[in-house]
């Protein structure tokens, strides 16, 4: 125990060695970047200033942009400068606190996305009494707890990861905070609190995925039902896009955190890891608004506005 030297910070690794190529890959993802919370923050400024999109598709819309961009916020700008200035030194407060809000946006996320499909279930299902059950209080209370739970979780994750010992090496295997690549240069043989966060951050995903499930079932019997081909496209055409946000931001996230720990990460751990962070805010608006009608009357009365 003598010669155990503690960890006071880690060293981040980035994609190359080469300073030419981590300047090439610092301008390559503050493009992406840009276009990330360009496009999120445009979808929140057309929800929040257009009337007719006052709805609550567009409410949890509005919850799931904010999300994706303070979601990418997080690694991103760090690895844009580690990779500029060729530094990757991360305290182990900053990666603690980058854990943290990396876990709590991922989890609210999956919650928002989960209430998008009861919200979907119930105008197609119960369109009768879409109203009243789908009200403003309602939307405020569903969208309250999926920012409030995630939150929860990220604290009750971080604390149990960082609850054990860093000593030895300090290089992440990664080019951000995140609890597999933790746990391979963790040197505690005790993480039951570790396992015991994502026991319950995976019943947590499962019980989300289930309902989601469960509620595309309902709502691809009761679409099969209506008598015309156009009322068939235009309910299947409100679901198909917060299905495969859903599906593209879950099989990521599951690659990433249900994959096997390896002691030798390839560069395959690094690319599902961009996936994850990076992908689902681009995504998101492209998704929404390309196939959404009502987005893009919004945009050409807000550009007209501006215009006059």
């Amino acid at each position: 125990m003598a010669n155990v030297t503690l960890v006071s910070g880690f060293l981040l690794v980035g994609f190359s060695d080469d300073p030419e190529l981590q300047v090439l890959h610092g301008v390559l993802f503050l493009v992406i970047y840009s276009a990330a919370v360009v496009s999120n923050l445009l979808i929140i400024t057309l929800i929040t200033l257009d009337l007719q999109l006052h709805a609550p598709m567009y409410f949890f819309l509005k919850n799931l942009s904010s999300l994706d961009v303070f979601l990418v916020s997080v690694p991103i700008p760090k690895f844009i400068v580690n990779s500029l200035t060729h530094s990757y030194f991360i305290s182990i407060l900053e990666c603690a606190f980058q854990l943290l809000l990396m876990t709590s946006f991922s989890a609210g996320e999956i919650f928002i996305l989960t209430a998008m499909a009861c919200d979907r279930y119930t105008a197609i299902c119960y369109p009768l009494h879409y109203g009243l059950i789908m009200n403003g209080s309602t939307c405020m209370l569903m969208a309250s707890a999926s920012w409030a739970i995630g939150g929860l979780f990220g604290a009750v994750y971080t604390a149990g990861t960082f609850s054990m010992p860093f000593c030895g090496s300090n290089v992440i295997p990664q080019f951000f905070c995140d609890v597999p690549s933790l746990l391979r240069i963790s040197s505690s043989e005790t993480l039951v609190v570790v396992y015991a966060s994502i026991g319950i951050g995976m019943c947590l995903c499962v019980s989300c995925f289930i309902c989601i499930v469960i509620s595309y079932i309902y709502i691809f019997s009761t679409v099969l039902k209506i008598p015309t081909t156009k009322g068939q496209s235009k309910a299947f055409s409100t679901c198909f896009p917060h299905l495969t946000v859903f599906t593209v931001f879950v099989i990521t996230a599951c690659f990433v955190y249900l994959k096997p720990s390896s002691n030798a990460p390839s560069v395959m751990d690094q690319l599902l890891s961009v996936i994850y962070t990076v992908i689902p805010p681009i995504l998101n608006p492209a998704i929404y608004s390309l196939r959404n009608k009502d987005m893009k009357w919004a945009l050409m009365r807000l550009l007209s506005k501006i215009q006059h």
